[in-house]
């Protein structure tokens, strides 16, 4: 556990530096502020690094914090290439390797949240803690747009907003819902999805949406889970946030996440949508200081691993209510799972 008083820095040593490293022959984006523990931020499906600047500069006061562009998003190159959760949580891997970071905080957003967890799953021995944020990959529930966007025709409409005055008038129209929608959870989210939708009339950005989404979500919703592994986290500090009105993921799935993960906390922000770190930034930050705070980093055992592995996962192993602990084994029975 940190013992110690934070230590501050000037303004210029937090604010965020983009910077670019070439990784199997693709250049990786990302912005970097600060010094100390590591913790890295992934951004959700179309978003980018900036996503995070509010939280990245003030977490940069007692962190090096590391944010950035999954490949096929904001700055980073995107190529006709691997988008799925294991091959994301691959480039993550090796972009930590090339910063010389060998542990690390992961704080995950949307499918951020579900590439956090496949980390997490594949390199344990990386891991310090793992933060899930409006985590994508808990149950098949997601937003009926981002199924409608996966069907063969969706992604390709995209190509409509490349046409002159689109874009301008969808985002008018939105923002026009967003003040009539109001407090709701699809108001709360609309400013952020239409500004998402800036990036998505570039061709090449278009088409790694389309790959990343269909590798994640068809027209029945998210094709994988990541509940059937939760119980691996036994060893690992686990902070699950979600807002209580999120349009995009359902807050139950962090009651579910929160009951297939031993050990786990939960914090719901009320009133907040999909973008919790965006409506309440200052409670974000103090949530994820104080949980660094209050809990050691992860020891890697090999043996205690192999251990989980054999032993699978058990309704003992789910602590929740009656109804909670069935809705979870139901959705490892109904749910397709991850191959990898």
């Amino acid at each position: 556990m940190s013992d110690g008083k934070p230590t501050l820095h000037s303004v210029r040593d937090v604010t965020p530096r983009l910077e670019y490293r070439t990784i199997h022959g693709y250049r990786r984006a990302y912005r970097i502020a600060g010094s100390g523990p590591a913790i890295l931020l992934i951004h959700g499906i179309g978003d980018n690094s900036t996503t995070w600047e509010t939280v990245q500069t003030r977490l940069a006061q007692r962190f090096t914090v590391i944010a950035p562009d999954l490949l096929g998003h904001g700055q980073s190159d995107k190529p006709r290439a691997d988008y799925s959760v294991a091959a994301y949580a691959n480039g993550m891997r090796d972009l930590l390797s090339v910063l010389d970071i060998e542990r690390v905080t992961v704080v995950g957003h949307s499918l951020g949240g579900g590439v956090a967890m496949q980390f997490a799953y594949q390199f344990p021995q990386l891991i310090d803690r793992l933060v899930l944020v409006g985590a994508g990959g808990v149950t098949r529930d997601v937003n009926i747009a981002l199924r409608l966007a996966a069907l063969p025709l969706g992604t390709e409409a995209l190509a409509l907003l490349r046409i002159p005055l689109v874009l301008p008038a969808l985002q008018l129209a939105g923002r026009l819902g967003g003040a009539l929608l109001g407090s709701t959870g699809l108001g709360h989210d609309l400013p952020n999805m239409l500004r998402i939708l800036n990036d998505l009339p570039e061709p090449k950005a278009s088409s790694a949406f389309a790959r990343t989404l269909r590798a994640v979500v068809d027209w029945r919703g998210q094709v994988v889970t990541m509940l059937d592994r939760c119980y691996l986290t036994e060893a690992i500090p686990v902070q699950l946030v979600w807002g209580t009105h999120d349009a995009v993921i359902p807050a139950a799935h962090g009651e579910l996440a929160h009951a297939a993960m031993p050990g786990s906390r939960l914090e719901f922000f009320d009133h907040s949508g999909h973008f919790p770190f965006h409506d309440d930034p200052d409670r974000f930050v103090k949530l994820i200081e104080e949980f660094i705070d209050t809990t050691a980093p992860s020891v890697y055992d090999r043996d205690a691993l192999r251990g989980l592995l054999q032993t699978g996962v058990t309704a003992k192993s789910i602590d929740a209510p009656r109804d909670t602990k069935f809705a979870v084994l139901d959705a490892m029975e109904t749910d397709e799972r991850s191959a990898t």
